[in-house]
């Protein structure tokens, strides 16, 4: 691979109407190739929304926590919660699954719980707060809405996962409950302190910055909606030091490869989610299929988000991608970008 390929499939990309600002970050694991690409005003060490990149930072400290024996992913969620905020939370064909969920299924995304997102034709308060105001949502209030959405199966049916960020949110509660710190700290202490991720920080107040992102044509501000996402979304880092995390997580430098292991099965996601698969925390892409109309080789692990954030490992040619395209309304866009720079020569 060499940066004239490379930048030949981020202009790509970039041509689009609806790409005003862009970045990306191209790495080897040694460090002895590296490419960076700006748009737009746009570079690798500017401040980013992570959205659901942040998934990883919390797989992390969960395979942390069960590294030190203070979790165990056969948990039932049930013992971190009062049992009047989980109630109602699962309920499928008449039965209540609420009790009976795993750290592993909010892990795997294969609770069976519903996305706000996809669900109530745009009346739900998130699309709410992504259209109309900027608001700050509670995690309780959170929690309610998901409570009035229909699960989409009984938790850990055969091979079915869907996609569903109330996963993300209650595993970081957990986190919390756990290490009686707060998020933020959790993450600094275990993550971002001991890899010099400097730039990289979980929103608290309204002192902390929260970068614009696009929505077609308008450019967004959101440090409310952002700072309510919290662990399934709601970090700002950039392209930098994502590339460092990618590498160490990747690399297994957080936690002990044995546990990182079991989180190696995949479970196709909804439709709507295109060629990707989920393993233990984080996506999986295959190459080379006819599901993913790009045939290459090997698969690409990581994460994308909403805002247009990635961080995607190539195990096949060593290589790690990461950046952003700063548009909610194609969230496909860097899924599409990465597979194609994994099959540049």
């Amino acid at each position: 691979m060499n940066r004239q390929s490379i930048q030949k499939v981020f202009n790509s990309a970039t041509s689009s109407s609806q790409i005003h600002e862009a970045c990306l970050l191209v790495e080897n694991s040694k460090g002895d190739f590296s490419e960076s690409f700006g748009y737009g005003g746009h570079e690798t060490d500017l401040p980013m929304i992570a959205a659901s990149v942040t998934k990883l930072f919390t797989t992390t400290c969960i395979l942390k926590l069960c590294e030190q024996r203070r979790l165990s992913l056969e948990n039932n969620i049930s013992q971190y919660f009062n049992r009047d905020l989980l109630s109602g939370l699962h309920v499928f064909k008449g039965h209540e699954y609420s009790f009976d969920l795993t750290v592993s299924d909010l892990l795997f995304q294969t609770s069976g719980l519903p996305d706000e997102f996809e669900s109530r034709n745009n009346a739900g308060i998130l699309k709410n707060a992504i259209l109309d105001e900027d608001t700050y949502i509670t995690f309780e209030q959170y929690l309610d809405e998901v409570k009035s959405l229909a699960p989409r199966f009984a938790p850990n049916t055969g091979k079915k996962a869907y996609y569903s960020n109330i996963n993300f949110d209650l595993l970081g509660k957990i986190l919390e409950n756990v290490t009686e710190m707060s998020l933020a700290d959790v993450y600094r202490q275990f993550i971002f302190t001991p890899l010099g991720m400097s730039k990289t920080y979980l929103p608290i107040d309204e002192k902390d910055f929260v970068p614009h992102v696009y929505l077609k044509s308008q450019k967004l501000e959101r440090p409310k909606l952002i700072a309510s996402c919290r662990a399934s979304g709601g970090c700002i880092s950039t392209a930098k030091d994502l590339m460092t995390f990618s590498k160490a997580f990747w690399d297994s430098r957080l936690f002990d490869k044995k546990f990182f292991e079991r989180l190696c099965m995949y479970r196709k996601l909804q439709i709507n989610k295109g060629p990707i698969f989920y393993g233990g925390g984080y996506m999986q892409i295959p190459l080379g299929v006819p599901l993913t109309l790009f045939m290459g080789k090997g698969e690409l692990l990581g994460h994308s988000g909403s805002t247009g954030s990635f961080a995607f490992y190539y195990p096949v040619k060593d290589l790690h991608f990461t950046g952003n395209m700063l548009q909610l309304a194609k969230p496909d866009i860097p899924i599409k970008l990465v597979m194609r720079l994994a099959m540049t020569k």
